[in-house]
């Protein structure tokens, strides 16, 4: 993925016999991908036609895809949008693939590792590497101070990271 573009949903299957394909959508929800006129998938631009949106699924048809067989062949794929077409979030939001590679410090400034993935549920779950070691927490209140996107720094509450990190 180019920094300019940002991973929106994962095709999961096609849906019916007319193209359209079910994807997962990686956004606060499906209702999401309703604002987007063009994707990106596979280095390829595809002009949305129509998205129905159910529960965490989207049903997009996309011009270009116009039967079963086309839309197999995007099975698994990364939908990808231009950055510049995503919404602007309110304050303390961050868009996943920002947080991806920030350093993770103490209040002391000590480095407790570099977020390698960020996992949604209702609590994030960060996932950290140091050392080539693995260390997975919780965004869970209190245990994130500051987010510094400018910086890919963010700092945590010492004491909090150690009583949920695993």
């Amino acid at each position: 993925m180019s920094n300019d573009r940002i991973t929106v949903a994962i095709i999961l299957k096609p849906q019916g016999i007319r193209g359209e394909v079910k994807v997962k959508a990686m956004t606060d929800t499906a209702e999401d991908m309703k604002a987007f006129k063009t994707v990106h998938i596979d280095g390829v631009d595809y002009s949305v036609l129509s998205v129905r949106a159910q529960g965490e699924f989207a049903y997009l048809s996309l011009k270009g895809i116009a039967d079963r067989n086309s839309a197999e062949l995007l099975r698994g794929k990364e939908i990808e949008v231009e950055r510049t077409d995503m919404p602007d979030l309110p304050d303390g939001r961050y868009y996943i693939a920002d947080l991806i590679g920030c350093t993770v410090v103490n209040e002391r400034g000590d480095i407790l590792g570099e977020v390698t993935e960020v996992t949604p549920a209702k609590t994030d779950i960060f996932t950290l590497i140091k050392d080539g070691k693995s260390i997975m927490f919780p965004a869970a209140d209190g245990v994130i101070s500051e987010v510094d996107e400018q910086h890919k720094k963010i700092t945590v509450n010492g004491k909090r990271f150690k009583e949920v990190s695993l």
